[in-house]
């Protein structure tokens, strides 16, 4: 088709459909039809104009899953037909100081799909051939979508923080990256303390994959961690820097807090917590392409899965808004195809 259909975002929650022109993609680039997309926490930095000029017009959405229609120049081993996702790192240049060094995820020249560059909130997408991700063409693209960022968000900080097998891993809340870190921690063989405000979540927890359950309403999580043996990485999920504050006291020696949620108030830690006992307090920022196609892998042959609200692309306001109500249970995506 000449033209694709794509909502496209200015200032603050200013969405507009709109209609654009189909272009080939540059060189080193391939265009993709959309099939799913997910709405993320991140998109905020489009929507609520935190960019560097939410004056220039952007395609949010970086949980991108589509099929691959045309490629650039130089682009070989990516054929037209083949199912990719896009995440929100967009494809590392190859050429800067960080990735002369393999730091991939820290390339200083990198796309920020959704939000430096249009994302998934269309018909139509385009990406760096080296920000691409290998999709299985029998997997359900509403499924993997929510990997594709939540999911590997939380797979990295799992394997940064390198428990020992078996080791005590918490996951803090049970949103929308942790009902995914619960399902990663079990996947990977930790033993799996959750810890949630109020104790309706108790039931959902264990049947996501925890063998314990802390109410921080009414139970200080720290020693109760230590009451378990000390929590080898927490994998902090919500959305405020209060509530993570206390958790460091749950370490084991050498213990890390894994930092993936990001809060608008300052994480507070007295330094004895650190010192002795050598713990760290580190954050997560996603992780490269292949990491990508290990996690999806990873969540295909041992069962984790995303719950999702899915919305049509002629809802996608609606569904930004039913994200950031912390109503949704528990991903929302976008279904681009109807």
């Amino acid at each position: 088709m000449s033209v694709y259909r794509a909502v496209e975002v200015t200032g603050s929650r200013q969405f507009a459909f709109v209609e654009r022109e189909t272009r080939d993609p540059l060189p080193g680039q391939v265009r993709l039809r959309v099939q799913a997309c997910g709405v993320c926490h991140s998109d905020t930095l489009a929507v609520e104009g935190l960019r560097a000029d939410a004056s220039v017009p952007v395609v949010p959405g970086h949980e991108i899953v589509g099929m691959i229609d045309a490629v650039g120049a130089g682009v070989t081993a990516w054929p037209v037909g083949t199912r990719v996702g896009i995440g929100y790192l967009g494809g590392h240049c190859g050429e800067c100081e960080p990735c002369r060094r393999g730091d991939f995820v820290n390339c200083a020249d990198q796309p920020q799909t959704g939000t430096t560059v249009d994302g998934g909130y269309a018909e139509v997408a385009y990406a760096r051939a080296s920000g691409l991700v290998r999709i299985p063409t029998d997997a359900d693209p509403l499924q993997i979508a929510p990997l594709l960022c939540a999911g590997l968000t939380v797979y990295r900080a799992l394997l940064s923080a390198g428990p020992r097998p078996g080791a005590l891993v918490a996951v803090q809340g049970i949103g929308g990256l942790g009902h995914l870190g619960i399902q990663y921690a079990k996947a990977l063989g930790y033993r799996v303390a959750a810890i949630a405000r109020g104790s309706g979540k108790a039931d959902l927890a264990a049947e996501l994959g925890a063998e314990d359950y802390i109410d921080s309403t009414n139970t200080e999580p720290g020693p109760a961690l230590q009451q378990l043996g000390g929590a080898a990485a927490i994998i902090a999920t919500a959305a405020s820097g209060a509530a993570m504050s206390p958790l460091v006291t749950g370490l084991a020696p050498r213990g890390q807090l894994m930092v993936v949620g990001a809060a608008p108030d300052p994480i507070e830690v007295r330094t004895p917590d650190l010192i002795f006992g050598t713990r760290a307090v580190r954050g997560a920022l996603t992780g490269s392409s292949i990491e990508n196609e290990d996690n999806v892998s990873l969540a295909a042959r041992l069962g984790v899965r995303s719950r999702n609200e899915t919305f049509p692309l002629s809802q996608a306001p609606e569904a930004y808004e039913r994200m950031l109500s912390g109503q949704a249970r528990f991903r929302v995506v976008l279904d681009t195809r109807s």
